[in-house]
């Protein structure tokens, strides 16, 4: 018995042993991951950092100085160019390793690698969309220019150098949770997060939708409901605007224009109510007599931040903003000579083709009255724990068909339409990071100019300011040449008149400087008035926000960075202003019970803001939400297929201006409403949820304890982000917070002979979050305050704000 006992005992420890090493399902091997020596524990850092520290890295051509500050941004002083994006690269993969690689893992389709089976689905979804092979384009045109080879190359050597150096114990955690070790950077993995900005910010679509549309309900309804200008307008480029250059003759649609449409199913589709602002106000208007510029983009808010503050110096350049963990340069930011911010165009550069094959080989397919060759990539997709997948996807000239079957759009991430070639900008060749490198090296408007030429996607209002007191702002991109509505629905991929018929040149993509307003904004609305003689896009963001900026600037004497920053946390709502007194007109509010006759005077008495605070801006975004679906969903919500459903603008519209019209009408019931009818009920649900989910009118109705609204950890891992907390602010204002999307580094800059730089990101600069440096900004970040930025003019100016130095040695 003692030796059964102790054989038992030997068995049991051994297998103990072995699971304590072995990882199961989505948990880490837990002896590895508890390990002290090894393990999280490792991941602990003290607010307090060593004042100095020296090391020796292989590859450099001589010295770098690198200055931590309080909120433990880098700045880089280099000797030379090489040397300045080596560092770039070594200090951001010491402080976002684990996010530029599962980022880069995401675009890349090959998450699969280390989280298994469960996102077979997402790697073949980005693999089919044709990201890698956008990428592989993208390094292409990188490295055909010599000075873009350099940096990539020098980049990608400093985040190796830093993976080089790291023993198990010293990886990020979120490595060891997964239980997987970094790779060697590639120079391919920069232009991958161009790629992932791309399906970002301009790889949503709708077309399918709107063909449904089309198909059910005709083009004149489809034109009256969906029309290519908006109700309310409030142009990026001031209307009337002068256009000085010939514009190339304006494609021509197919003779079959409507009646080729093609019926097809949903894919990702462009949201309403979500974007970025920016906006750059001259001289004669601020307090300084110089420019001050603004931006705040607007993206999904995580931790650790999409964006990385940095500092960079060299013979030439001295720049600070912000980076892409993972790619080189300052993308938004500012030099002692200029600032530069950016905002989404929404440009419509992503189009699906029917493609019709020869046959059930698919080998080849018709197009210019000819059988053309299909081309086949074969895609290998690796999978922790299982076999290897090996997806074939068809190339055509348009670009891939994403799903060629229906069995395989029934399993995929989007129900994209079978059969179905992808043409999108972020396919082509291109070299969008020469852009940042010659805007961080930019001196005046002629150097904004020439750097704009080289961006390709996705396409960005790209807003300036100078100590030359010169402003402007572009919508710029590659931008292709088409006909008026192609792109709207989906074409018929034989027809060589659906081909994008080449391109809009640079210098015509449209652009304003020195406006005699005083001032260049954009909110994502329309970039143009109807004069612009090119097709752009037949729909964009709602006109709230830009017009709330160009209110607010247009009276503003002696501005300052304050009034700027004040703007950029202003949660006045111009929907509201524009709307909710028509709305209001149709209550008879002697019909109500008490509770709704509460909620009405809330409304009354509502000052517009979507405060934390507000009680009124719960109600008055219930009830329009509820009335917005209840005019529309009995012919627009269909078990069968998707529609697009009409904007918030034509919806106001008819508010408006037809509050008799048809559409308020609910076809399943007998009586006949109207828009009246439409309110009434709308309101009177609305207040009744309230109620039901929040009691009665009072504190529990605040628009900051409704509104969820939290910074997440980039893996959504539990107890890794911010919690829930109360915020101001909604989709339509200009602190457009909503379901964790929101501004993700809000920037102001004095322009002058001293520039002065403000910004904030919500979180911190560290990626570890063990690290005191993980969120520690987000406190500042929520009550709208931006930190002053510390711009060294040298490595040896003194400043009380410097905590740590690094030395870099060759």
């Amino acid at each position: 018995m003692k030796i059964f006992k102790a054989v038992l005992s030997v068995v049991v420890t051994l297998i103990l042993i072995w699971a304590l090493q072995t990882k199961f399902g989505d948990l880490p091997p837990i002896g590895k991951f508890l390990n002290p020596a090894t393990g999280f524990w490792q991941n602990a850092e003290s607010k307090d950092t060593d004042p100095s520290e020296e090391l020796k890295l292989d590859g450099l051509q001589a010295k770098v100085t690198i200055k931590y500050d309080d909120n433990m941004v880098p700045h880089i002083f280099a000797e030379n160019d090489h040397d300045l994006y080596y560092a770039q690269g070594y200090v951001t993969a010491r402080a976002r390793l684990w996010q530029m690689d599962i980022q880069t893992r995401s675009a890349s389709g090959r998450l699969s690698e280390v989280v298994g089976d469960k996102a077979l689905q997402v790697d073949r979804y980005h693999r089919r969309m044709g990201m890698v092979y956008g990428a592989e384009n993208t390094l292409r045109g990188i490295m055909k220019d010599s000075v873009m080879r350099g940096v990539i190359n020098a980049y990608t050597d400093g985040v190796n150098s830093y993976i080089h150096s790291l023993a198990p114990k010293d990886y990020p955690v979120e490595f060891k949770l997964l239980n997987y070790a970094p790779e060697d950077w590639k120079p391919i993995n920069c232009a991958f997060l161009l790629k992932l900005m791309s399906e970002t910010l301009a790889g949503g679509s709708n077309e399918l939708a709107m063909t449904n549309v089309l198909n059910r309900f005709g083009a004149k309804v489809t034109n009256d409901l969906f029309p290519d200008h908006y109700f309310h307008q409030e142009p990026i480029i001031p209307a009337g605007t002068p256009w000085n250059f010939k514009p190339l003759p304006v494609p021509q649609p197919p003779a079959d224009f409507k009646a080729q449409m093609m019926v097809g199913m949903k894919v990702k589709e462009k949201q309403e109510g979500i974007g970025s602002n920016n906006w750059a106000i001259s001289g004669s208007k601020t307090a300084s007599g110089y420019p001050i510029l603004a931006n705040d983009p607007h993206l999904d808010l995580t931790y650790p931040s999409i964006w990385y503050q940095v500092q960079m110096a060299a013979p030439g350049v001295n720049v600070y903003g912000v980076s892409l963990p993972g790619a080189p340069c300052v993308v938004i930011g500012y030099n002692q000579k200029i600032s530069w911010g950016v905002t989404n165009v929404d440009a419509d550069v992503l189009d699906w083709y029917q493609i019709k094959f020869k046959d059930s080989t698919k080998n080849e397919y018709w197009y210019n009255n000819q059988w053309n060759k299909v081309t086949r990539r074969v895609e290998e997709i690796k999978i922790r724990g299982a076999k290897t997948v090996y997806d074939t996807v068809l190339y055509t000239r348009y670009g891939p068909v994403v799903y060629d079957n229906a069995q395989m759009a029934k399993k995929g991430r989007s129900n994209i339409p079978v059969g179905n070639a992808l043409k999108w900008v972020a396919h082509q060749e291109s070299d969008e990071f020469k852009t940042f490198y010659l805007l961080n090296r930019g001196e005046n408007y002629n150097d904004y100019r020439q750097a704009l030429k080289y961006f390709t996607a996705p396409a960005q209002n790209f807003v300036f300011a100078s100590a030359d007191n010169d402003i402007a702002i572009t919508p710029n991109g590659k931008l292709p040449l088409k006909y008026k509505d192609q792109g709207k629905f989906i074409m018929d991929g034989s027809d060589t008149a659906n081909d994008w018929h080449g391109w809009i040149p640079y210098e015509q993509n449209p652009t304003v400087k020195n406006p005699p307003r005083g001032f260049v904004s954009s909110a994502n609305q329309s970039s143009t008035d109807g004069s612009y003689p090119y097709y752009i896009n037949w729909q964009f963001a709602p006109y709230e926000r830009a017009k709330r900026i160009n209110d607010r600037l247009a009276v503003m004497q002696k501005a300052t960075v304050d009034s700027m920053r004040v703007l950029q946390t202003d949660t006045y709502s111009i929907r509201a202003q524009d709307i909710l007194p028509a709305m209001l007109s149709y209550i008879d509010d002697s019909k109500l019970d008490e509770n709704q006759s509460t909620a009405f005077n809330m409304l009354k008495k509502w000052d517009k803001n979507f405060a934390a605070n507000s009680t009124g801006a719960t109600v008055f975004a219930y009830w329009w939400s509820r009335f917005y679906q209840m005019t529309w969903r009995d012919n627009f919500n269909s078990k069968d297929t998707v529609l697009a459903y009409p904007s918030t603008d034509r919806t106001e519209e008819l508010l408006l201006k037809d509050p008799n019209s048809v559409w308020f009408d609910n076809k399943r019931t007998p009586a006949k409403e109207t828009c009246a009818d439409v309110l009434s009920k709308s309101f009177n649900e609305t207040i009744n949820e309230l109620v039901r989910d929040h009691g009665g009118p009072g504190e529990a109705w605040q628009w900051g304890r409704v509104k969820k609204f939290e910074v997440s950890h980039l893996a959504h891992l539990d107890g890794f982000g911010s919690g829930n907390f109360a915020s101001g602010g909604t989709g339509s204002t200009v602190n457009a917070l909503t379901d964790g999307h929101g501004p993700s580094w809000r920037m102001v800059v004095q322009l002058g002979p001293n520039v002065k730089g403000y910004g904030i990101i919500p979180g911190g600069q560290s990626g570890n979050p063990g690290s005191f440096y993980y969120d520690n900004m987000l406190p500042i970040w929520q009550k709208g305050q931006l930190n002053e930025l510390l711009f060294l003019q040298s490595p040896g100016q003194s400043s009380t704000r410097i905590r740590t130095t690094l030395t870099l040695n060759k």
